[in-house]
């Protein structure tokens, strides 16, 4: 997000030194199908970065009316309310050449018909939903009802590896595992195995670290897209921000669990809001300063965006289990920048760090 923040602020800074409007620059150079990486290789097939920025700024009614342009003259409030626009990409999977895989062990049971099946899988349930989706995946592999299958899950006992619940990958890596095991336990079965067993490691195309002379490499296999919208009011006399409206457009190629990704996009706003306008880590001499719930300042209920809209896009990933790409971690993204160009769009000043407190804020604006 980091990087996110100075590449998207520097675009809108761009669009606004050349007049023109920020989605329309983003789509005169956006990254496509055969598009090459800095570091010299084309991003993986699938790229829908041109269909996710036009769905979020036409959800956003983002060219319906002129933007807000503030003007010191016609200052008669102090609250002022602005919009902004960012996009991004990220990474599903480890990269840089880490070794990535993914084991399922599918058993299924029964005589003439299969009556029951087991999934052996590591997968950990960060409260993300991981479970539920393989539980989905694996009905949907097998064509078997759900109440069909019993899950064993993340018992060193009785699973491989999964690799960790990081990166964005589960749902990528586990259910083409799954898909890998049901297929191989499937032809088990039919050829009279009983009970017919299937392990199965799906490991994806070869990632490969950044090379020192020439800076190529092939840094990951697959990513995920996204683009937010959003709406903001600040008070110049307080400094405080409210975050009005966020509209996420979210590329997860199938939505194995829509409420699930529903979810995970409202989580990845609400994180994020946090991240630009609240969390302010401050360290001294290598020590914490803001150790506290009460100096470190996490959004609570009232501090949340108003509205989030969540756009769930499926383009489907050629190498993702039924199209599914991983998203967990891509709408945190776009939502400093976007912030920080609604922040400008509201009072006509660039701000270059963040979080966006209200000390800040009022430097920021000469206030203090």
């Amino acid at each position: 997000p980091q990087g996110a923040f100075a590449a998207e602020t520097q675009m809108n800074k761009l669009a606004e030194a050349l007049d023109m409007d920020p989605v329309e620059l983003r789509m005169k150079n956006i990254v496509r199908d055969g598009s090459i990486l800095s570091v010299g290789t084309p991003l993986p097939p699938g790229v829908s970065m041109p269909q996710v920025v036009q769905k979020c700024a036409e959800e956003a009614n983002w060219n319906a009316d002129p933007q807000p342009q503030f003007d010191e003259k016609t200052r008669s409030s102090v609250t002022f309310r602005g919009r902004g626009f960012a996009c991004g990409f990220k990474n599903v999977g480890f990269s840089f050449g880490a070794p990535e895989g993914c084991t399922a062990i599918i058993e299924l049971h029964g005589d003439t018909e299969i009556e029951s099946a087991v999934l052996h899988h590591a997968a950990a349930e960060v409260g993300q939903g991981t479970h539920t989706a393989i539980l989905q995946m694996t009905a949907e592999a097998l064509d078997l009802p759900p109440e069909k299958i019993r899950l064993i899950l993340a018992d060193t006992a009785e699973t491989e590896n999964s690799g960790s619940v990081s990166a964005s990958r589960m749902t990528f890596m586990a259910g083409n595992s799954i898909r890998g095991a049901a297929a191989e336990a499937l032809q088990k079965w039919r050829d009279g195995e009983r009970p017919a067993i299937a392990t199965y490691t799906y490991r994806p195309p070869a990632t490969t670290s950044f090379d020192p002379e020439d800076g190529h490499c092939d840094p990951n296999f697959s990513y995920g897209y996204v683009a937010e919208a959003v709406e903001l009011e600040v008070d110049t006399e307080t400094g405080q921000i409210r975050i009005l409206n966020v509209v996420v457009a979210d590329d997860v190629g199938k939505a194995i669990n829509p409420q699930q990704v529903e979810g995970q996009i409202e989580g990845a706003v609400v994180q994020a809001a946090g991240y630009a306008i609240t969390e302010d880590f401050q360290q001294s001499g290598g020590y914490v300063q803001s150790n506290q719930l009460s100096t470190y300042l996490i959004p609570t209920v009232l501090d949340i965006p108003d509205k989030v809209q969540s756009v769930i896009l499926e383009y489907p990933d050629p190498r993702g289990p039924f199209g599914a790409r991983g998203m967990g971690e891509m709408p945190f993204i776009p939502l400093a920048p976007a912030v920080i160009a609604a922040l400008h769009d509201a009072t006509g000043i660039w701000f270059d760090d963040f979080p966006l407190t209200p000390e800040r804020v009022l430097r920021g604006l000469g206030r203090i």
